[in-house]
Formats: C-alpha cells, sequence, structure tokens
C-alpha cells in the first residue's frame, strides 16, 4: 500500500468534495479516510488515501489535484505517507 496525505483548505462551496473524489477515482486512488471540518465559512479537508493502484506518481497526482485546486477555488497538498510523518516529527 502506497498512502498519500491530501489536504484541501478555502472557502466553502458546493461541488469540492464530489470534484477531488471524482479525480482521485478516474486515476484509480482509493480513499481510505477522510476527514472534513467547516469553520465560519471555511472548507479544511484531510485525506487518507491509497495510490498503489494508480499509475500518476505523487508528483503527478500533485499537479493534477493543484488544477482541481483552482477549479474548485481551494488549496490543495499531496504529500507521499513518509514526508509527511518526517514533517511533522516532533
Amino acid at each position: 500500500m502506497q498512502k498519500t496525505i491530501i489536504t484541501v483548505v478555502g472557502k466553502d462551496a458546493v461541488g469540492i468534495i464530489a470534484k477531488v473524489s471524482t479525480y482521485l477515482s478516474d486515476h484509480q486512488v482509493n480513499i481510505l479516510d477522510i476527514t472534513q471540518t467547516i469553520v465560519d465559512g471555511f472548507f479544511n479537508m484531510m485525506m487518507i488515501v491509497d495510490t498503489s493502484g494508480s499509475e500518476l506518481t505523487t508528483a503527478e497526482l500533485s499537479r493534477g489535484l493543484d488544477e482541481v485546486g483552482v477549479d474548485a477555488g481551494v488549496t490543495i497538498h499531496a504529500q507521499h505517507e513518509d514526508i509527511f510523518n518526517m514533517m511533522h516529527r516532533i
């Protein structure tokens, strides 16, 4: 299993989850866990996904999600689990 951490942040709008989920599904990326909150009109979502079924590299996935984010009006970051863990070690 190859886990990637995806974060989505921005002003809340209709269809954000749908756009991100559709992109992931189209590229054979399985959503393992998802959490999202909306606070005072601001949308925040974190996903843990399995990219082992996808032909995309993490960099390609990240670039594609950047485009989805522009279309949805949010900022999307995707990082391989190992990089995410190293950046958030105490």
